[in-house]
């Protein structure tokens, strides 16, 4: 009889796996038995990554924080041109909520299945941290567009907010959706509203 060989992770493949399982299940699903039975692996390779559960955790949201806010801003322009960053940022991430299964869209799945989770502390901790570094690199873009540092922060916030608001939509009624041109429409609209007149005392 033949044994399969089973193939020998890392702990990048490991952290994965668990985004998958956060993204399909929430918080719950991250279980190292069935994670290890999808992956063909034993409990002996997560052990020789991790100490326990709440590390593999830990290695995940890194990931996700690396994926979903790191790379992205990295990639989305020169901050050189605020407007041009600001619009290639929102169309990046508002339009990879519709688009086909990447590791952006299934970060966004992620996202709202930690928000679900948002009282477990080390949940609590990374929406924290990755809420407050999009905040700040959009508020540093509304800043170069000239605006001053509160009106910037408020700027950067609605338009958090309402990426937020779009991920929900995506996961509750996808149907509202804007896509292909009607999304470009709605982000020029977007971009006008939220780099328009500052707002009167």
């Amino acid at each position: 009889m033949v044994v399969p060989v089973r193939k020998r992770l890392d702990r990048h493949e490991w952290a994965a796996a668990a985004l998958d399982a956060l993204a399909a299940g929430g918080l719950a699903a991250v279980a190292v038995e069935p994670i290890a039975a999808r992956l063909g692996a034993t409990k002996g390779s997560f052990y020789h990554h991790f100490r326990n559960r709440d590390a593999l955790v830990d290695a995940a949201l890194e990931l996700w924080e690396l994926r979903n806010t790191d790379a992205v801003i990295a990639a989305t322009g020169d901050p050189a041109d605020a407007r041009a960053a600001l619009r290639n940022l929102l169309g990046t991430v508002l339009g990879s909520v519709t688009a086909e299964p990447g590791d952006l869209a299934r970060g966004h799945a992620v996202e709202m299945a930690l928000q679900a989770d948002g009282r477990h502390p080390a949940v609590a901790a990374a929406l924290e941290r990755v809420s407050h570094r999009r905040i700040e690199h959009l508020t540093a873009l509304f800043a170069d567009l000239g605006l001053a540092p509160d009106e910037a922060a408020h700027r950067a916030l609605l338009a958090f907010t309402a990426y937020l608001g779009h991920v929900q939509l995506a996961r509750a009624t996808p149907d509202l959706l804007p896509r292909g041109a009607a999304l470009d429409a709605y982000l020029d609209g977007m971009l006008a509203a939220l780099t328009g007149a500052p707002r009167t005392p």
